[in-house]
């Protein structure tokens, strides 16, 4: 069995012609990124947003390279809602206000391996530290919601719905 048949792939998640109007929308708001990474982001931020989907009941967030896709996901409302649909409910986003410092590598390795419990590879170095420099987005800000222990995708007082942390 060859190492792609190991993992899901998330571009499956969504029509080729949604993917590919994200992967505008993320290159748009990054002119300067080349496009294997803009296809990277896009990919990771399906990843993240179908894991949410899958495990409810869990604290996850995203980084902030991986939250410009998730961002960009977003704003095709039609596509997201359909996605969303796919995932038996809607994964919320509630922004925070930007502050780079609140890097928790502890989220990074709670969520990359809730990832791979659903099936999907993590990319790695999407998941960094954003104080490193190493990829810069046009996303100004980190996830690290108030009253979580590592992160809070659900909203506080137990809703059913996935929700999210970042802007």
């Amino acid at each position: 069995m060859s190492t792609a048949t190991l993992w899901k792939d998330p571009e499956s998640l969504v029509p080729p012609q949604v993917f590919a109007a994200v992967v505008a929308t993320v290159r748009d708001n990054n002119p300067e990124m080349d496009e294997p990474l803009v296809r990277r982001i896009v990919r990771e931020a399906l990843k993240f947003v179908a894991t949410c989907g899958r495990f409810r009941d869990r604290g996850m967030a995203p980084s902030r390279v991986v939250d410009e896709g998730w961002h960009a996901l977003i704003l095709h409302t039609k596509a997201y809602e359909e996605l969303c649909a796919q995932l038996d409910g809607p994964v919320h986003h509630y922004p925070e206000r930007p502050d780079p410092t609140r890097y928790n590598g502890s989220v990074v390795i709670f969520t990359t391996s809730m990832m791979q419990e659903a099936g999907y590879l993590p990319d790695y170095r999407l998941w960094g530290d954003p104080r490193s420099g190493e990829i810069v987005v046009a996303a100004s800000c980190t996830h690290s919601p108030p009253d979580c222990q590592v992160s809070c995708m659900n909203k506080p007082g137990g809703s059913q719905a996935v929700t999210g942390a970042g802007t």
